[in-house]
């Protein structure tokens, strides 16, 4: 599941394992983050261009969609066509069938949901409305290069998520890959609650 950041991919990643028995999330950021906290602060830069990086999440998904009895979720941002090839495209040529779906959404609307989570620099801004944050943040600084780029025609299939509810955009996304989910019947209070908790459990400060 692609997407920029504020998308919606981890939200919608979490909707589809809750709401399909067997399911599990593989997130290949986390391979990302332990070879940064492997190297000097000086040395951290993207992980996506490590060699490491790339066959790491390879190997993992592999063994994952291998060995697991169930649907495998990896939710990830990636927008080089190389490292695109490196990864989806190696994982199709072990023989896994790979759904790939990108979550797009306004460039007004994906800041205002970095906002809402707080990534990074944007904590103090959201009180400012309007205003621009006094350091901006990774996210917000790549943001017109992921729009750019996953907006291509290699990064379908292309979901629109401005208008539409996390559920919706998870039942569309079971229908594209042929899955069934099961209902969504939570209130809109519990699921806001609920999305506010992965949300706050996903907020990285390194």
């Amino acid at each position: 599941m692609n997407g920029p950041f504020g998308g919606g991919k981890t939200q919608t990643a979490h909707e589809i394992r809750r709401r399909l028995p067997g399911s599990v999330i593989c997130d290949p950021e986390h391979v990302g983050f332990g070879l940064h906290r492997m190297l000097p602060p000086g040395l951290r830069g993207d992980f996506q261009e490590l060699a490491s990086w790339r066959q790491g999440v390879v190997e993992v998904l592999d063994l994952a969609l291998t060995e697991h009895d169930g649907v495998v979720i990896a939710p990830m941002t990636v927008t080089d066509s190389d490292c695109f090839a490196e990864t989806v495209g190696r994982l199709r040529d072990l023989g896994h069938d790979v759904r790939h779906f990108t979550l797009l959404a306004e460039r007004e609307t994906v800041l205002r949901r970095l906002r809402e989570r707080g990534v990074g620099n944007l904590l103090g801004y959201v009180a400012g409305k309007g205003a621009r944050p006094h350091r901006e943040s990774w996210a917000v600084r790549r943001l017109d290069h992921c729009l750019e780029r996953l907006g291509e025609p290699e990064f379908a299939e292309h979901l629109w998520t401005d208008r539409t509810t996390v559920p919706k955009t998870a039942d569309r996304i079971a229908v594209l890959a042929g899955l069934t989910l099961e209902p969504h019947t939570e209130g809109a209070l519990r699921t806001r609650l609920r999305q506010a908790g992965v949300g706050l459990r996903h907020i990285r400060f390194d």
